[in-house]
């Protein structure tokens, strides 16, 4: 039997069967695709299907685009170099790269003379306060010593206050401080971290070096044998020897010695407070510790110089300022007490 409403339309009839809800209202249609748990395909899909096709092709092309970018890089295509913060070796974003500025570079650029005044004083002062925590971290087993006697040790100990362990850990923190700084340890403050280190592991060591020597004269003069001679400790690998042609010089505590050359160009009052740090120490203490002062001195003529050249930079500002005729407050006020 014929339908007598069907439709003589070839195309027509392939439409409907490719796509049953065409004649549907677009609601209707709508409601069924997200409710219908039959879904039908649609006669958009076969439309897709070269565009889905094509679609590898494009993503191969653009896959093969970015070796032969990267191989222009590394074969050197780029005409400037990266810095050394960039990831990249090859020269890639040395556009980016070649209006950079570091942040401490822009700070600086930014700072009143008041602020770079105080970073000069700050960092010395800064410096300081770090040789506390290196002396104190070399000295970390000295310390614990200290704890665990007022923690659980002997009774008599603790009524004694602890008093060898205290010692112990005094005589090993101010050791090594004067280490630090006769090693350097204040020469600068914007050196890498690395150098600290080892300045500090190198005191350490040579704070043991000299138990270790003291210790040796005392097992000496105990087995009744020649006293061990030793070369300086801050220039000298510390080998022991008892030959008679290295002796040390002896130096008597009560009577006054003269200090190294630098130290005795001082004036008279500093000189005498020079004296009294040096007053009772041993003979490698004192060594030690005027090597201290000496470095003391270096690091203080260091931050005199960057405070002059801070100075004369501060000057020659002004001058081009009132020279163009743009003199402020601040620079007259500072002309008339002769800043």
């Amino acid at each position: 039997m014929v339908w007598p409403f069907s439709s003589s339309d070839s195309r027509s009839s392939e439409n409907h069967g490719s796509d049953p809800l065409k004649d549907l209202d677009p609601g209707l249609r709508e409601f069924l695709e997200k409710e219908s748990p039959v879904k039908y395909k649609t006669a958009e899909a076969p439309s897709l299907a070269p565009q889905i096709t094509a679609s590898p092709n494009k993503s191969t092309q653009n896959k093969s685009e970015v070796p032969a970018q990267a191989s222009s890089y590394s074969n050197g295509v780029s005409t400037t170099t990266a810095p050394a913060q960039s990831l990249h070796s090859d020269g890639r974003y040395a556009h980016l790269w070649s209006t950079y500025r570091p942040l401490s570079e822009i700070e600086n650029a930014t700072k009143t003379d008041q602020e770079k005044l105080l970073d000069v004083l700050n960092g010395f002062k800064e410096r300081k306060a770090q040789i506390g925590r290196a002396a104190l971290e070399n000295c970390a087993i000295e310390q614990w010593a200290v704890t665990d006697c007022y923690n659980s040790g002997k009774i008599m100990d603790r009524m004694r206050l602890c008093h060898a362990e205290n010692r112990d850990f005094s005589r090993c923190y101010n050791m090594q401080a004067r280490f630090l700084k006769a090693l350097g340890y204040l020469s600068t403050y914007d050196r890498p971290p690395e150098i600290d280190e080892q300045i500090q592991m190198h005191a350490d060591s040579l704070y043991h070096q000299m138990l270790e020597r003291e210790k040796a004269v005392e097992e000496a003069k105990a087995a009744g044998l020649p006293i061990p001679t030793f070369p300086n400790l801050m220039t000298a690998s510390g080998t022991p020897s008892t030959s008679p042609t290295q002796p040390r010089a002896v130096i008597d505590p009560q009577k006054e010695q003269p200090l190294p050359g630098d130290l005795e160009e001082l004036k008279p009052k500093i000189k005498e407070q020079i004296r009294h740090r040096l007053k009772g120490l041993s003979p490698e203490e004192r060594e030690i510790e005027e090597r201290a002062l000496q470095m003391e001195m270096a690091a203080g003529d260091t931050i005199g110089k960057q405070l002059g050249q801070l100075f004369e930079e501060t000057g020659k500002a002004k001058r081009l300022r009132r020279e163009q005729g743009k003199e402020t407050v601040g620079d007259k006020i500072s002309s008339l007490f002769g800043w």
